[in-house]
Formats: structure tokens, sequence, C-alpha cells
């Protein structure tokens, strides 16, 4: 089987099939970034994770080029999550939270496509940020006998 090569015209394409079968735009996914990150910083647990954001409208155009990129494969971000995520102290409890945030505004906001095309790709991110992030808790080791 032959590799479908990435290119400009493909990247288009996948688009218009998401924006027509979800309902999604950058319009609405930056709506729905903008409501849910004022629910994030509001809550107790997720808002320390944002207090060194200096320039929040900046911080939300580059978190709308990131998804934009991950939903709507418009290929616009171009950084490196993991490392910008590195120095929070994030545990699971906050990767559990985030999750049931985005799902609470996303229900309560998007249209039922969009939010589960959403849903599927924030789990998958949240999954690998918190296998990157999280130190894994290992049982103890028995003595050597």
């Amino acid at each position: 089987m032959n590799a479908i090569p990435e290119n400009a015209a493909r990247r288009a394409a996948l688009a218009c099939e998401i924006r027509e079968r979800t309902g999604l735009d950058e319009a609405v996914i930056a709506a729905f970034l903008r409501e849910f990150y004022d629910a994030a910083r509001s809550d107790t647990l997720l808002a320390p994770a944002f207090a060194g954001v200096a320039d929040w409208e900046a911080h939300l155009a580059r978190i709308g080029q990131f998804w934009g990129s991950v939903a709507l494969m418009t290929g616009e971000y171009h950084g490196q999550p993991m490392q910008a995520h590195a120095h929070l102290g994030l545990t699971s409890a906050h990767f559990a939270r985030w999750l049931a945030l985005f799902e609470e505004v996303g229900r309560r906001t998007l249209p039922g496509a969009a939010v589960e095309h959403l849903l599927e790709r924030a789990r998958r991110i949240a999954r690998s940020l918190e296998m990157g992030l999280v130190p894994m808790e290992l049982p103890p080791r028995r003595p050597a006998a």
C-alpha cells in the first residue's frame, strides 16, 4: 500500500470534509476555546497553571492555532506542547479535570458532531501529555533475596 502524500491540497480537502461533517471552523473553535479557558482559569485546580500567562489574548491565539491544526488539519501550529507544559508540575488530577471541563463546556456550547470530534482529539492529547509529564508510580522494589 502506498502512503498518501501530505500536501496543501490534501490538507485543504480534509479540512473541508471536517468542516462540513462537524460544523467546526476557526471561529467556532475560537469561541469554544475562549469559553473553555475562561472556565479553566476560574477552576480551583486548573487556575494556577495559567497564572504565568502574561498576555492572555496572545495565548488564546496560540491555542487556537494548536486546535486548528489538531481539529481542522490547518498545519498552522508548529510548537512543542510537551515542552510548553513541562514546568507546570501537572498531575493526573489536572488532566482528568481538564478533560471533564473540556467535555462539559463542549457539550454545552458545540453541536454534537463538533464536540465528539474535539473530544476524541482532546483525550488523545491529554493521554499523551500525561504520559510524558507525570512520573509513573511504580511499586516499591523488593529486596534481593
